[in-house]
């Protein structure tokens, strides 16, 4: 068996079982495959009727006729596994990524269309940025705050295009505060507050800064039942006045939110860093539970693509 078979034979078993159960449970975006296959370094995500398909930066170094072979090979064997036809596949040769470049623009223009997930709607993009505007892997993560939010203060740090706050909003929040430094991700945000019918009076947008943020939410008194904090790992954005570590930093972040958490609210925080440990102070001042192994959704073979701790006062 050639290790295009292996390939093409993963793709086309994981394709009959999750299938069946995205529709099952009305996501239209998921992961298909997640480098099953070491030879075949891709992430495969199907968004509704296209496909992401990313390369892996692995450090492998092939002769440039050989590589454009195999992935010539590669798409060929997705659009006839999944039925897709070769202008619904849409690759990108992925480098490992540094700063703020997960974020910046491609040079390509792409469509945007929208996917549903849980009886919401997204906008996405599978061309214009790196990333497409929605994080697949935290489905698990947004369905649970949604579940939770019923009533609730809620505020989404970090918040990219205001994907939880979509959840929390249409599971009933009584207010809340989106906040990220970008305009671009800021306006993809109305956009789906908007698809979602969602009262921008009760829900805020605001470009800043979150640790300047936190400092004037703290000094204005402000209170949220229910925060969401998923930074990046490392930011050296000129918009911001410090280099954001999120292994340096995370401890100043998360006591920042807890000082504007009520007294029985909850703060998710998560990060994609592999190799990010939370600071024992974190235990030490706060009741601290480990929801990784829940918060990453079935679809995805990599359970080390995020670490989630729900973080509560004592």
């Amino acid at each position: 068996m050639s290790d295009i078979t292996a390939f093409a034979n993963r793709l086309g078993k994981n394709a009959k079982h999750y299938l069946k159960w995205a529709r099952r449970n009305g996501i239209e975006a998921w992961r298909l495959y997640d480098r099953d296959i070491p030879q075949y370094p891709f992430a495969i995500d199907v968004y509704g009727e296209q496909i992401h398909l990313q390369e892996y930066d692995t450090g492998w170094l092939m002769p440039p006729e050989a590589y454009e072979t195999w992935l010539a090979e590669v798409q060929e064997a997705v659009a006839f596994i999944t039925g897709f036809a070769p202008g619904q596949i849409h690759l990108k040769r992925r480098e490992r990524q540094k700063g703020t470049q997960q974020y910046e623009k491609t040079g390509k223009a792409g469509a945007d269309f929208t996917v549903a997930e849980n009886g919401r709607r997204f906008w996405v993009n599978l061309e214009k940025y790196l990333d497409t505007g929605l994080f697949l892997d935290h489905r698990n993560t947004r369905k649970r705050v949604g579940e939770m939010a019923a009533g609730k203060r809620f505020l989404n740090l970090f918040a990219y295009t205001g994907s939880f706050t979509v959840y929390a909003a249409t599971g009933g929040a009584a207010a809340s505060e989106t906040v990220d430094l970008s305009n671009t991700y800021l306006d993809w945000a109305r956009r789906n507050f908007a698809l979602n019918g969602m009262d921008e009076g009760k829900h805020a947008i605001v470009r800043a800064d979150v640790f300047q943020y936190l400092q004037t939410a703290s000094e204005a008194g402000k209170r949220f039942d229910l925060i969401v904090m998923d930074p990046p790992s490392f930011s050296n954005s000129k918009k911001m006045l410090d280099i954001l570590d999120i292994q340096r930093d995370h401890m100043r972040l998360i006591d920042g939110a807890m000082a504007l958490l009520a007294d029985n609210g909850v703060l998710f925080f998560s990060n994609n860093l592999r190799s990010f440990e939370l600071s024992p102070d974190a235990g030490g001042r706060y009741a601290v539970k480990d929801i990784s192994k829940q918060s990453v959704p079935e679809d995805f073979r990599n359970k080390k693509i995020h670490q989630c701790w729900e973080i509560r006062h004592r």
